[in-house]
C-alpha cells in the first residue's frame, strides 16, 4: 500500500497521492530551486552536481537508496532511487542540510 496516512475527525485514511511532490497542506506542486544559479532541480544528476560541490560524497551503503554524505558533519541525505519519488520531504531535508543553497519553492 502507498499513500498518505491522515488522521481526520478521529478517522484514519489511506490517501493516494498521483503526484509525489503535491503538497497535502496547500495542494502545490513543489520544485527544488538551487539558490545560486535559480536552477530548478529536475534529475539526479544535476542535483548530484550540485551536492558535489558542496562538498557531499555518495554513499553506497544501501542499493535500495541514493545518499549522501559529508565528511564534516554527522548529515546523511536519503533520497528513493527514482526521481518519480522525489517528494518534498526530501526536498526539505537538502535544503536544511545546505542553508543558502537550495529551497523549496511552489509552483
Amino acid at each position: 500500500m502507498s499513500g498518505v496516512w491522515t488522521f481526520k475527525n478521529g478517522v484514519v485514511r489511506l490517501e493516494n497521492r498521483g503526484d509525489c511532490h503535491i503538497s497535502t497542506t496547500t495542494g502545490r506542486r513543489k520544485v527544488l530551486v538551487h539558490v545560486p544559479s535559480d536552477e530548478v532541480i529536475t534529475c539526479y544528476e544535476n542535483l548530484e552536481r550540485k551536492l558535489c560541490n558542496l562538498g557531499w560524497e555518495r554513499y553506497y551503503d544501501d542499493p535500495q537508496l541514493l545518499q549522501y554524505h559529508k565528511r564534516s558533519t554527522i548529515h546523511l541525505i536519503s533520497l528513493p532511487l527514482d526521481f518519480t519519488r522525489f517528494k518534498s520531504m526530501h526536498m526539505y531535508d537538502i535544503v536544511v542540510k545546505n542553508r543558502n543553497e537550495f529551497e523549496v519553492r511552489d509552483v
